[in-house]
């Protein structure tokens, strides 16, 4: 989606309804049985609670979601793009120890996109359990509901590769259908008690929190904060969708969402003996809907779950392709399915979340035990991210008083909401927050492992590849060496056309001469266009030592194999490099020779004079770069004649060693037996 589509209009309010708001959408499938169940069940509930709960929900979204996100966080955006690596992107020269809020909350956010799956999907499917279509009863047991789920999830993930915007074309109108169903169905429970409209009032929120009927005092705001989930979705989508078109659709989502409560609220008061016929879990949303279309009820909720994977899913797609551009992670193979930068699939994530959320489903085994893990980590990601909002407004220039208030009111919204999802801990919430961390480990590793290696690397890193031109020429002309390749390619960020790692050149000259007809060192910029294809070339006076800089489109990066060799060609034929003639060939004419491609990795040198956690840190990061995806597949060159080569990485100042010569010992006068 460009620019111009991504203005409002009704096309892009039906996408946008389709993309983001999944998660927060199929909150009503749980939400007030939470509350309830919390409680100790409908016998369990009064006006009261009800009332106050529905107010509870409503003013949490109004505060978190519309207030703190669409109205504030969207303007905080990075050439379009949302979520909390843009806005940290906006506000780290500000200082350094905003990365740790970056860190932390990335992770929180990356572990909800687990959870989130897991949790709608599992909800919806489970009001398949028990009902029975033409006198029998199809779906009977919770193993049923679980396999059924994860067939749900297989397939929802494995269309990932066709992108956002064919999914929210196609997502979009029943989203639509779903937000306008939900609607309906609190208007028609509504008009049994039209006085629940009193929730409305904040005082009655309030009230609840110190009502002797509120079992859970405080701490039900852990489940109230399950209405909210979904939020950050909105602020990370933001690229996806366009920020007016989010401003724009909001409106008709929050207004249905909230009928929808009114309509819990009204039935639950209108039923305060009901228990589930087949003793099982009370599930409120499918009680208030006519047992006739019931089954419809079922199915567009299934679609809604799916939509609210989608949201989390495409949000973490971006997050790690920001992630990685940060420094926080290693870098991915990242796909794009359409013409549109910010619509991004990259299959590595895909996988891994896919892996999660299957066995996060067969772990838990209920919605009621995965509620217990859900929403704490997002917590931590909503008072990280009022952290990083605080300073935004800060660079904005924004009156002190005013930074303030926001800092201190969303703080502590952030804090008592964090506090009451910590008594989920035990319960389930440990497994977000073993998500988390192990997320937030890898990124610390690799972020403060890079942070320590450019300290500690030697000043002489970098050399000037123009100073080498001669020894490289020489070197391609001395028939004393064997021939290594004709074109010898090395993958290397040529900075400022001149400046390149001293390890490439120790590659070529000090591991074992490698003798070629050519050396090119290639640097690939991806533009923000997804298919321009331009290079620039310089040749520092030589025909044998050559800088490409490739300009590619997103998506052409992984097009270099094919690039070169048209490279080479051009070069040859206006003269600018040698010709290349093969005498054995089965193409006649051909004036190209062959390849060899070397990508540089980094091993940790024994001489390295880093000692304890500095040493661990960076050994570390080094682990992580040789298992992340091959570099090869960055290039497209998988293909191609490949060497991935391992120079030794030395950091810090060596202490020289030395070995004593001595003469050889004479053993000429030793006794023999």
């Amino acid at each position: 989606m460009n620019n111009k589509s991504k203005r409002m209009s009704a096309a892009g309010l039906l996408i946008a309804i389709g993309i983001v708001y999944g998660d927060i959408g199929t909150s009503p499938l749980y939400v007030m049985k939470s509350i309830v169940e919390g409680n100790g069940g409908i016998g369990n509930v009064n006006r009261d609670f009800i009332v106050g709960s529905i107010s509870l929900v409503l003013w949490t979204v109004t505060l978190l979601t519309t207030l703190q996100t669409v109205l504030i966080a969207l303007k905080a955006t990075n050439h379009g793009e949302g979520g909390i690596f843009a806005l940290y992107t906006l506000v780290r020269k500000h200082a350094k120890w905003l990365v740790l809020p970056a860190l932390i909350g990335g992770a929180a956010i990356l572990a909800d996109g687990t959870l989130t799956p897991a949790v709608t999907v599992t909800t919806a499917i489970e009001g398949l359990k028990g009902l029975q279509f033409g006198g029998n009863v199809p779906v009977s047991t919770q193993e049923m509901v679980i396999l059924i789920t994860v067939v749900i999830l297989l397939i929802l993930f494995s269309i990932q590769k066709m992108g956002t915007s064919i999914i929210g074309k196609a997502f979009g109108p029943i989203m639509f259908v779903w937000f306008a169903f939900l609607g309906l169905m609190g208007i028609i429970n509504m008009a049994g008690d039209w006085s629940i409209l009193e929730a409305i009032n904040p005082v009655y929120a309030i009230k609840l929190l110190f009502s002797p009927y509120n079992k859970a005092g405080i701490f039900i705001l852990g489940s109230i904060f399950l209405a909210t989930t979904g939020a950050e979705a909105l602020y990370s989508d933001v690229g996806h969708v366009g920020k007016s078109n989010i401003i724009g659709s909001w409106p008709f989502v929050f207004v249905c969402l909230s009928l929808n409560y009114f309509g819990q609220g009204v039935w639950i008061l209108n039923n305060p003996t009901f228990r589930p016929a087949d003793g099982g879990v009370l599930n409120l949303f499918y009680e208030m809907i006519p047992i006739n279309i019931r089954l419809f009820a079922i199915i567009l909720a299934t679609v809604a779950a799916v939509i609210a994977s989608q949201a989390l899913i495409t949000g973490s797609f971006t997050l790690v392709a920001e992630a990685s551009g940060l420094k926080f992670l290693p870098r991915m193979n990242i796909d794009y399915p359409s013409n549109e930068k910010g619509q991004i699939y990259i299959p590595s994530i895909n996988k891994g979340i896919c892996l999660a959320t299957i066995a996060i489903v067969l772990y838990f085994q209920t919605s009621a035990h995965m509620e217990a893990a859900y929403g704490l980590s997002i917590t931590i990601s909503m008072l990280a991210t009022t952290i990083l909002l605080y300073e935004w407004l800060v660079l904005k220039k924004v009156h002190m008083v005013w930074n303030w208030v926001f800092l201190i009111f969303f703080g502590v919204l952030d804090i008592m909401f964090m506090i009451s999802s910590l008594t989920k801990f035990t319960h389930g919430g440990y497994v977000s927050l073993f998500i988390a961390g192990a997320i937030g480990f890898i990124m610390y590793v690799w972020y403060y492992g890079n942070k320590v290696r450019d300290k500690r690397e030697s000043r002489n890193a970098y050399v000037r590849l123009d100073e080498y031109t001669d020894m490289l020429t020489n070197l391609s002309h001395d028939e004393d060496y064997p021939t290594y390749a004709t074109n010898l390619v090395y993958m290397a960020n040529v900075k400022y056309n001149k400046f390149i790692k001293r390890e490439i050149l120790y590659s070529i000259l000090d591991k074992r001469p490698k003798r070629a007809k050519a050396y090119w060192f290639v640097t690939v910029n991806v533009t923000n266009e997804p298919f321009t294809a331009e290079y620039a070339v310089n040749t520092y006076g030589t025909k044998n030592v050559i800088n490409i800089q490739l300009y590619l489109g997103f998506k052409k990066q992984t097009s270099v194999n094919v690039y070169i060799r048209q490279i080479v060609h051009d070069l040859i034929a206006d003269g600018t490099i040698e010709a290349q003639p093969q005498e054995y060939t089965t193409t006649p004419g051909r004036d190209v020779g062959d390849f060899a491609f070397v990508i540089v990795q980094d091993v940790i040198s024994p001489q390295t004079q880093l000692v304890g956690y500095e040493k661990w840190l960076v050994e570390a990061r080094v682990r992580l770069q040789n298992l992340s995806s091959n570099p090869a597949s960055w290039f497209g060159l998988e293909y191609a004649d490949t060497i991935i080569e391992r120079v030794p990485l030395i950091l810090g100042r060596p202490n020289p060693s030395y070995i004593k010569r001595i003469k050889p010992k004479d053993y000429s006068n030793a006794k023999t037996k």
